[in-house]
């Protein structure tokens, strides 16, 4: 289901107006970022830097392995991150799809929030538990919808520049400048028009130099990002109450190399690249949307969307420790998406209000990706059932769904929301997806919300492809058995969870909110690299074979508290915290994902005078434990078990209206300068005198935190 758009469309007066989309926006696991929030807070390049601060929410890589370690992605409730589903004005947003996906599940991307300038976005919403799982295929863990600011009547414009300095030469600086025009053009037609440059500098080579755990590789800081962006809108207002949208955009996200490879084995090629584009992502969205209001209050949302991702990129090696390596040479990866959608809100009363919901939706991935499936058997011997060169470069899927969901107003404190959804996914099947959430009004103060609902996620392209295979020479096979190949597997169930939520929340008229909710997932059949032999390679090496395989059982669960405290009327302390008690394979006992135990984001906005604005965060995180087993199932030892150790970021920011079209926002993040450094990923050095081979692992401290930077944003309007 889509989250509803702002529209100048405006229902009848008379109708029951707590649509479905609406009604998700009051659940229990949701979070709501204003366009105030990121103007007094702006992120530097990614939105996912404030997103990040939400209850539940973290930064991770997509597997628990460190490789890939700067480039996170967001974690929402310790699913990971392709349990996150990002929408862009109520659509989803996949181009990282395009990315291949490696042994241990890590992509080489930065994600899907970075398609959207700060200074163009409207508010976020941030969904999770239950409430998250009404949208389908990706959204077990929850989904981020970035709300963009649509067309208006009369002429508007501005031009936004963000420009910030750190401290240390050593760290990668940005510079951000956007423009946005609306307006009508005719009675009945309007537009919105913007564009975007943006550059963050990459780290220094070296910036890891003195932390490294590997003595025979240097671990690479965090890679900068060039994007460009442009995208119109044409609303046409066929009526008071009917709109059509046409939309088309068009973006362009370059890297900065910092050095980093997979396995951290650097070469030659891989150092002479520092400072140069290696992937350059092309994304291009066309979308129709109408909206319109009907006779007895009926409304209705359908839209239709084309998202064409082309991902150019330096080939890299897909055998055992060169795995992800620059090998020379671009090639294209080619990614295409098409939704279908459509709702319906239907209000009616039978005994009670109540708001109906019925809809359908279908999707259409493609993907051609011409460097993964070339991987040579001639050491590892000819897999059964599969080509030995020449394979299909190509996969495929379609998925349909129904929905239905019902609002009902059992008494003027109590709302009931039952839902059922169907999904048909060509590769994993059928999946059957009930939910039911409960709101109780407890007297004058408090609300006791509850919710239980099945998710799910369908195997991706690359899971579910036979022609997909990845080698090792021994090192990364399980339980060290020699050689091995890792292939696709297209008799892949979709990973499932049962979500369950319970909270109390507390209000009062003087603005006091405060909560505390316990949420668990259930995690069923998680798709992970195998550790059971199918079969064996018909010759050469004779490898054994595994397959990406469901893992029965996987618990994710935790507590998530929250307070607004108005302390004047010009102070609001806002908190919250998330407590993760548990995140575990119930298989093997290994984490899900590394992320803090603890997680607290405290924020004080002070509205100074009626010009100035001045906003003091701080967000601590708690203890961070690596995985606790290697490739090869072993436990892990020596540097592989160094936990993280807690620590907090102190961010300070004032926001000055000088009048009614200039605005200047300046800051410093990380006040105190605390500073983490990549140690690496689990790597290996072999003597070459003895022939030994020893294991290196940094344990949990697998990213970069920028040190003191200071900042200046400019907003000028017309």
């Amino acid at each position: 289901m889509a989250v509803a758009q702002e529209s100048d469309v405006q229902e009848p007066d008379d109708v029951m107006v707590i649509t479905a989309a609406e009604q998700t926006r009051q659940a229990l696991g949701v979070s709501v970022i204003s366009s105030q929030d990121l103007q007094k807070s702006p992120p530097k390049n990614d939105l996912s830097e404030i997103i990040r601060t939400m209850p539940g929410v973290n930064l991770t890589g997509n597997s628990s392995s460190g490789q890939r370690g700067n480039n996170r992605q967001i974690d929402i409730r310790g699913m990971g991150p392709e349990n996150t589903l990002i929408l862009i004005d109520g659509k989803p947003v996949k181009s990282r799809m395009s990315v291949r996906y490696g042994w241990r599940g890590e992509r080489d991307t930065r994600g899907d929030t970075n398609w959207v300038p700060a200074d163009l976005v409207e508010r976020i919403d941030v969904i999770r538990g239950p409430a998250a799982a009404r949208y389908g295929d990706g959204a077990a863990g929850g989904v981020v919808n970035i709300v963009t600011k649509q067309p208006t009547g009369e002429f508007h414009g501005s031009i936004n520049s963000y420009i910030d300095f750190p401290k240390h030469s050593k760290e990668g600086a940005t510079k951000r400048t956007d423009i946005m025009l609306t307006g009508g053009l005719t009675d009945n037609l309007s537009f919105r028009l913007y564009g975007n440059l943006n550059k963050t500098d990459a780290d220094d080579w070296d910036i890891n130099k003195n932390h490294q755990i590997n003595p025979a590789s240097l671990t690479a800081g965090r890679e900068g990002v060039r994007n460009k962006d442009l995208n119109g809108l044409l609303r046409w207002d066929i009526t008071d109450q009917q709109s059509i949208d046409f939309e088309a955009g068009t973006s362009r996200q370059g890297n900065i190399y910092a050095g980093d490879t997979q396995n951290n084995n650097p070469s030659p090629l891989v150092s002479s690249l520092y400072g140069q584009e290696t992937n350059r992502i092309y994304r291009q969205n066309y979308a129709i949307t109408h909206r319109g209001y009907w006779d007895n209050g009926v409304n209705s949302l359908s839209y239709i969307q084309y998202e064409k991702t082309n991902n150019s990129r330096i080939n890299e090696g897909k055998a055992g420790g060169t795995e992800g390596r620059f090998l020379g040479g671009f090639n294209t990866i080619h990614y295409d998406n098409l939704t279908l959608h459509n709702e319906t809100n239907i209000p009616f009363d039978a005994w009670v209000s109540q708001m109906l919901t019925i809809g359908a939706e279908y999707n259409y991935q493609k993907l051609n990706d011409p460097t993964s499936n070339d991987q040579s058997t001639a050491e590892g011997g000819s897999v059964p059932g599969i080509d030995d060169k020449n394979r299909s470069t190509k996969a495929s899927s379609n998925a349909y769904a129904v929905f239905v969901e019902n609002n009902i107003e059992l008494t003027s404190t109590t709302m009931l929301t039952p839902e059922l959804r169907f999904d048909h996914h060509s590769v994993s099947g059928s999946n059957w997806s009930p939910a039911l959430n409960l709101s109780q009004e407890l007297g004058d103060y408090f609300t006791l919300k509850l919710g239980i609902a099945r998710a799910y996620k369908s195997p991706n392209l690359y899971q579910s492809n036979p022609n997909y295979l990845l080698y090792s020479r021994g090192q990364g096979c399980y339980a060290g058995g020699g050689s091995c190949y890792l292939m696709g597997n297209e008799d892949l169930k979709a990973e499932t969870s049962v979500n369950k939520e319970i909270g109390l929340e507390f209000h009062n008229n003087q603005g006091l909110v405060a909560g505390v909710t316990y949420f668990r997932n259930d995690y069923h059949n998680k798709i992970e690299a195998g550790n059971t032999v199918i079969g064996n390679a018909t010759s050469g090496s004779g490898s054994n074979i595994f397959q990406w395989e469901n893992v029965p059982r996987a618990l994710v669960e935790g507590i998530e508290g929250s307070l607004s405290l108005p302390v004047t009327d010009k102070i609001n302390w806002r908190n919250n915290l998330t407590w993760m008690i548990t995140t575990e394979n119930k298989e093997t006992g290994d984490y899900l994902s590394v992320i803090p135990k603890f997680t607290l984001n405290s924020s004080i906005d002070w509205q100074a005078t009626d010009q100035l604005s001045l906003l003091t965060s701080l967000t601590w995180y708690g203890r961070q434990k690596p995985k606790k087993y290697d490739f090869n199932g072993d436990i892990v030892s020596d540097s592989s078990t160094n936990q993280l150790s807690p620590y907090s970021i102190v961010n300070f920011s004032g926001k000055y209206q000088f009048n009614k079209n200039f605005t200047l926002s300046m800051g410093v993040d990380n006040i105190f300068d605390k500073r983490l450094f990549r140690e690496g990923n689990a790597s290996s050095l072999k003597n070459p005198t003895t022939g030994a081979v020893t294991v290196y692992g940094a344990g949990a401290a697998t990213y970069n935190e920028s040190g003191r930077t200071f900042f200046v944003s400019t907003n000028l309007s017309f």
